[in-house]
């Protein structure tokens, strides 16, 4: 019998703390339970994000709701070579108004912001990447994206999959020891998140030791550990839930299978052949220059509002469920490539991808989708990313804040003490996301973060 979880996920938006884990409180720490997702994600899934694991809507497989309305054409539609050209000035404006007024409704010093259209593209900096010395957000500047490392790691599990190395039905107890209900869990159960096993990020002692020592370098090891540790939260299949332990082992998984280091393998399969030069997995708590200082509440004292620097955390703590690093013309490339499957898979799997989805809107084969948009969400303290493409208008749209700081009504995250409670509750990317998905014509409505 293992351990049960200590509570359910609040947000699946992101790396965020239990509300109820009293044995934390008692240090005076708030802590708000690393779901390594996003609010993005909770309105991807077939259940909103403030509803428990126990609550969670089965997932249906209705084929009469579809949420892409033509995959094929989805994955064998190439760019114009016009998608690289400058976009045009009147369009740039209004994108640039739209980062502007979703910026000022976020608690973040900054952003940088893309956007790629088949008639040209566009980045920005807004901002701050360091108050204390005042220096501005750049478009060079490099990023944590937290979650969207699951995009990454769910490509490589297909490309095997592609390859016979493996397959969507083989179950996890084929390449790793101790899994409960490891004889029925599937790859696929881990890809969409209806595997039943619960999130190491909800064992009480693993979250207390990260908000405390948060520079520690972790295994992934102790990640499975504290995950498969826990009770499962439902039989494999039966629901959806978001948990951080599926991407630890499907990385396992990718390292059983090739022979070879994560890292190594995530840089021979995707980043070299896509020329994600500034995308990396990094093996350790640095960061390349530039970048932003990230911001935080997560891990400060109840009574505190001061956010702390979280930038030197260590990303360890995710593995291959949340520790890349990249920018923001590298994730341009890489939101285009994630919707159509161009470059790293072929049309076939990539069909089924955007087939993978529950029904209008839901969770996939690591990725996302509402009303046609494609994406994941990235959360990590300090951080927040949202990676998205519009299989409509075959537009992709990146933001990267220096913050993971939701601002509106929010019932569980901590907020700033100027905080708005009149607007929903939403992380910083997100917001300006929304803004910007608005002045594109096609509006992205997420569920409200909690």
């Amino acid at each position: 019998m293992g351990r049960a979880a200590t509570a359910a996920p609040m947000n699946v938006g992101g790396f965020r703390m239990p509300s109820n884990a009293r044995a934390l409180r008692r240090s005076g720490r708030s802590i708000a339970l690393f779901l390594v997702a996003t609010a993005m994600l909770a309105a991807c899934s077939a259940a909103p994000a403030s509803v428990a694991p126990s609550a969670s809507t089965e997932p249906t497989q209705d084929a009469s709701g579809s949420c892409v309305a033509d995959p094929g054409a989805v994955v064998s539609t190439s760019l114009p070579s016009s998608a690289v050209d400058e976009l045009d000035a009147p369009l740039a404006e209004q994108l640039r108004v739209a980062a502007e007024s979703g910026l000022a409704e976020a608690s973040s010093d900054g952003a940088v912001v893309g956007v790629r259209t088949p008639d040209g593209m566009w980045t920005a900096g807004f901002g701050l990447a360091d108050r204390a010395t005042a220096t501005a957000m750049a478009t060079e500047d490099f990023f944590r994206v937290g979650s969207i490392t699951k995009t990454f790691t769910g490509t490589l599990v297909l490309q095997l999959v592609e390859r016979g190395e493996l397959s969507l039905d083989d179950t996890i107890d084929e390449y790793v020891d101790g899994v409960p209900n490891g004889s029925e869990v599937t790859i696929r159960m881990l890809l969409d998140m209806t595997s039943g096993i619960a999130s190491y990020t909800l064992d009480q002692h693993v979250a207390e030791t990260y908000l405390t020592t948060p520079t520690k370098e972790w295994t992934p090891q102790e990640l499975l550990d504290a995950g498969l540790g826990l009770d499962p939260l439902f039989a494999p299949g039966a629901k959806f839930n978001y948990s951080n332990t599926n991407f630890i082992l499907l990385g396992t998984v990718i390292e059983e299978v090739t022979g070879r280091p994560y890292a190594e393998v995530l840089r021979s399969e995707i980043l070299t052949p896509l020329g994600l030069n500034d995308t990396s997995f990094p093996s350790n708590s640095d960061i390349p220059a530039p970048h932003p200082i990230g911001l935080t509440l997560q891990g400060t004292a109840d009574d505190s509002r001061e956010p702390v620097d979280a930038t030197g955390w260590n990303p360890s703590f995710s593995w291959t469920a949340g520790q890349m690093i990249s920018t923001v013309d590298d994730l341009l490339e890489w939101g285009h490539a994630l919707a159509t499957g161009q470059g790293v898979l072929n049309e076939e799997t990539s069909i089924e991808r955007l087939t993978s989805f529950p029904s209008e809107q839901g969770y996939g084969y690591a990725v996302g989708c509402i009303d046609g948009w494609v994406g994941h969400t990235g959360e990590i303290p300090g951080y927040n990313t949202t990676v998205f493409h519009d299989t409509a208008n075959d537009t992709t749209v990146i933001v990267l804040a220096n913050s993971d700081i939701p601002t509106g009504d929010c019932s569980v995250s901590k907020t700033l003490a100027d905080n708005d409670t009149s607007i929903p509750c939403m992380a910083p990317a997100t917001r300006v996301f929304v803004a910007l998905s608005e002045a594109l014509g096609h509006p992205f409505t997420p569920v409200p973060a909690s």
